[in-house]
């Protein structure tokens, strides 16, 4: 080989790992993703949701730099009703809806979209009427040969054999079924029923969304009863600060009776 052609090789090499380099610097990072987040959303967030907030944002975040992630409509309700629910209670209210538009746009990714479809949904799930026909339609547009555009993102799932499941996923296919009966869901033999025959039609992992269901309802719960707790703790430090004002205006009150007594007599005995 001459001196030029091994250059020549040399120099493609070169390229390619160059190439590779800047493609493994593009991957963001969960520090770029935080980053983004607050950088976007600059007011603080009350401590027992902060932890809400950093650890979907990881989820999602890690989520959406796997190269076998794809968005579904599914998904987009998970994420929607995992914020709603545990950022109950939160204070100020305004915040919430500027929490969860910061996190979709530090992905980066459209917070529309994800309530645009989320809305879909569940409107969606309503017109069909039961659990049961929701099943039935599961199961129809899993094997569809060609269908409308839910038909054909359903399709997608259950015929993608690297589909990347996830525990949002799971909640969105549960808020999907409780939104329609939430008695049913309720009921822990028919709601495994349902989400035993929608799992075989999507050919998602049932044992691994039982699980994550099952962390999430008591999830829920513990946050319900920390919600609880620090409402009773705020309601008593008002109750205290109540009554130091009253302490406050009462000694006032009396020292300034106490001060008027002489001038009073005083001006009686003359």
């Amino acid at each position: 080989m001459t001196k030029l052609g091994k250059r020549l090789i040399t120099s493609e090499n070169e390229e390619e790992i160059n190439h590779q380099d800047s493609t493994v610097n593009t991957v963001r990072t969960v520090s770029d993703t935080k980053r983004a987040f607050y950088s976007c959303h600059t007011r603080p967030i009350n401590s027992i949701y902060r932890r809400v907030v950093e650890e979907l944002m990881v989820e999602m975040h890690l989520l959406a730099v796997n190269v076998d992630y794809h968005y579904d409509p599914i998904y987009a309700l998970g994420v929607v009703t995992s914020l709603d629910r545990f950022m109950q209670g939160y204070r100020p209210e305004q915040d919430k809806e500027t929490i969860f538009n910061c996190l979709c746009q530090s992905l980066p990714d459209d917070p529309q979209r994800y309530k645009g479809d989320a809305e879909r949904l569940i409107s969606f799930a309503h017109s069909v009427g039961s659990t049961k026909e929701l099943v039935s339609w599961v199961e129809n547009a899993a094997t569809i040969a060609s269908g409308d555009e839910l038909q054909e993102q359903v399709k997608a799932i259950a015929n993608n054999p690297k589909f990347k499941y996830s525990r949002l996923f799971a909640i969105g296919l549960f808020t999907l079924f409780e939104s329609i009966d939430p008695v049913a869901m309720k009921d822990e033999a028919e709601r495994n029923q349902l989400l035993k025959q929608v799992c075989v039609a999507l050919r998602v992992p049932e044992d691994k969304i039982q699980k994550d269901l099952e962390l999430y309802r008591s999830n829920l719960e513990k946050m319900a009863q920390a919600q609880a707790v620090m409402a009773d703790i705020l309601k008593a430090d008002k109750k205290k600060r109540e009554e130091r004002l009253q302490a406050n205006t009462g000694s006032g009150t009396s020292s300034t009776n106490v001060s008027e007594t002489p001038k009073n007599e005083a001006a009686s005995g003359s």
